[in-house]
């Protein structure tokens, strides 16, 4: 179930959070059912699952099962969505996912052989995901956490998605302390950003921008670590 359960959990997390750009997510929430980047969105799904399952006719009906299930639980999402309940229906909406996967993956779990080859792409494709969910996914989930919070300040030059940026290459640092067992690293690391940060929170002089900072720092390095703690356990 392992092996299985990856390959289709890969497949998602590419292609709800790598292979979805946001003009696709403002065109679905705004026409919903009507808008073409939904069923687009769809055939990215499909293609990935078909691509990781080696395009095994016995798993079409578990492709099937998550293909429908997607389209459904993404229509609900679209349709009970509002400014109040956005957070809590974005994880509703990939926990439900989740639970599909996990379902289908039971399912096929008796027709599943194990190897020292499966042993190889188990970690393969462990690590993949994990680099996925500490860079790409983590930042969206933090967008969306944070979203609540509206913080303006003063417009200054600043590189292209230079923010995104560098929380990815921060949480890939933390990352690999944890795999290291360099714990030491990581307090270091949270020491030098709040050196490099402390300056332009005094100039700013203002509150809720210190705690916006603080509240995504420690859901950056939290998300980090735990991502490096669970990819030890599960690797």
């Amino acid at each position: 179930m392992g092996l299985f359960f990856l390959k289709i959990l890969l497949a998602h997390v590419i292609g709800d959070f790598l292979i979805q750009p946001t003009k696709w997510v403002k065109s679905k929430e705004k026409k919903k059912i009507q808008s073409p980047y939904l069923y687009a969105h769809l055939a990215v799904h499909a293609l990935l699952l078909l691509i990781f399952l080696a395009f095994n006719s016995t798993y079409l009906l578990g492709i099937v099962v998550i293909l429908v299930s997607h389209f459904a639980i993404d229509v609900a999402k679209l349709y009970f969505t509002n400014k109040k309940n956005r957070r809590i229906l974005f994880v509703a909406d990939q926990f439900a996912h989740l639970l599909v996967l996990f379902i289908v993956a039971n399912a096929y779990y008796s027709e599943l052989k194990w190897s020292m080859l499966a042993t190889y792409e188990y970690s393969i494709l462990l690590s993949i995901l994990f680099l996925l969910l500490v860079t790409v996914v983590a930042s969206i989930l933090i967008k969306v956490l944070t979203s609540a919070w509206d913080v303006t300040t003063k417009k200054e030059e600043s590189l292209s998605n230079a923010g995104m940026y560098i929380g990815m290459l921060e949480r890939l640092f933390v990352f690999g302390f944890v795999l290291l067992d360099f714990w030491e690293g990581i307090g270091f690391l949270l020491a030098a950003k709040s050196i490099f940060r402390f300056g332009d929170l005094t100039r700013a002089k203002d509150r809720k921008l210190t705690e916006y900072v603080l509240i995504g720092t420690l859901l950056s390095f939290g998300i980090a670590i735990l991502c490096g703690v669970l990819f030890r356990y599960y690797l």
